[in-house]
């Protein structure tokens, strides 16, 4: 595949961050991903209307997930000599038809093919965003404009599930999924506006015989399995987090959407460090980040009896997540070369999105053999093998970093 930051032509040279484009891009990212995961605060609602199971609403994440992984690779390749500041405008809009339908379908069935059209959009953009962030600045800015249009994405993660679940709550689940239909048609129109047009993709040139594959490669398959194996234990638990605080801690119903929010807020206490200091120390900051996940949903697992106890491990635990996607995002980038980096993007989009579709799948499983409990053990471990994976693999990203600087 190509890459746009490299065979193109250049965007004009810009010494400062096109500040307004990229917050456009960000709030549609935030947008893209809230849509993705808004089943997941909102299970016992749908499940009750609809007539499934809860692990059967918590699929609806895998479907889209899985539905990423499936084409976003392929959706990118065949779209890439389209337009790009064209491209992410009816990707948008494709969104916000995808939750309209989720809005007013009658049935279980016609809400996962609903949710198909929604996966396709979602891995174009999210596969799009950080090369097209990149294109906009000179080099030595390209850190601190992925760091901003991903902010959304990290937002969405830890603010966009209790702001689904407010608004679910407060007028039904069915509006709060046209309301997201309509943030999205208005992210659309501040990216028609704002964000600068770059050109499309040139065909790839083909390597020369017996040319040496690029010492990049590694780097990039492991963080793409530190970032699967993070997100597979992330969702697990957090697609089913409404019904742990319900059931296991006994949290009352009417402080669930506070409960997730107070957890969103901390979460976005993260990015002051995100975008400030660990935009330079990245590497450092995965690993804080993976750590801190570790031990904060460690003591989710083993003090369920203790609602307050639970609550202010939540909030740290958001925290340190909040650290991972942006850094390891960052961090696959400056690992790839030039040519590299569309694609590392779409494996890097991949396996997330393996990780939020196997997450949701496993935690179902989890949820009906074993039951609420086993979800922060698993998610506590898999993110402990994460950390170990990346602590082994450290020196070989660190010396692509170095590659490329």
């Amino acid at each position: 595949m190509t890459s746009s930051l490299q065979s193109a032509p250049a965007a004009p040279a810009r010494t400062r961050l096109p500040m307004l484009g990229l917050l456009a891009l960000s709030f549609s990212v935030f947008l893209s991903i809230t849509a993705e995961m808004m089943p997941t605060g909102l299970l016992p609602e749908m499940s009750a209307e609809l007539g499934v199971s809860e692990g059967q609403i918590g699929l609806l994440v895998t479907i889209f997930a899985f539905t990423v992984v499936l084409t976003s690779t392929t959706l990118i390749r065949v779209t890439q000599r389209l337009p790009r500041h064209a491209l992410m405008i009816a990707i948008l809009v494709t969104l916000a038809v995808c939750n309209v339908l989720t809005a007013v379908m009658p049935s279980y069935g016609w809400i996962v093919a609903a949710r198909v059209i929604g996966g396709l959009a979602h891995g174009m953009f999210w596969a799009l965003t950080p090369a097209y962030a990149a294109r906009l600045v000179p080099a030595e800015l390209i850190g601190r404009a992925i760091t901003i249009a991903l902010t959304g994405g990290t937002l969405a993660m830890v603010l966009g599930v209790p702001l689904g679940t407010a608004l679910g709550h407060a007028v039904g689940w069915r509006f709060a999924f046209a309301g997201v239909a309509v943030a999205l048609l208005i992210g659309a129109i501040a990216v028609a506006i704002f964000l600068p047009r770059v050109p499309a993709d040139p065909a790839d040139p083909p390597r020369e015989e017996g040319a040496p594959r690029s010492r990049n490669i590694a780097p990039i398959a492991l963080l793409c399995v530190v970032v699967a194996l993070t997100m597979t234990g992330y969702y697990s638990f957090l697609t089913y987090i409404a019904p742990f605080l319900l059931d296991r801690v006994g949290l009352p119903v009417e402080l669930l959407s506070v409960a997730l929010l107070v957890f969103g807020a901390a979460g976005a206490l993260s990015l002051v460090f995100t975008g400030g200091i660990l935009t330079r120390y990245p590497i450092p900051g995965v690993v804080i980040g993976l750590a801190g996940i570790t031990v904060t949903v460690s003591i989710v697992a083993v003090s369920a009896h203790i609602p307050w106890l639970v609550l202010a491990a939540m909030g740290l635990w958001g925290f340190f997540f909040g650290l991972v996607p942006p850094l390891a995002q960052t961090t696959m980038l400056r690992s790839a070369t030039p040519r590299q980096r569309d694609t590392a993007g779409a494996f890097y989009t991949t396996a997330f999105n393996v990780g939020i579709g196997g997450g949701a799948l496993v935690g179902a499983v989890l949820l009906e053999n074993i039951g609420l409990g086993a979800l922060p053990v698993f998610a506590a471990t898999l993110t402990a093998v994460a950390l170990i994976l990346f602590l082994i693999s450290r020196r070989t990203i660190v010396d692509a970093v170095a590659r490329n600087s």
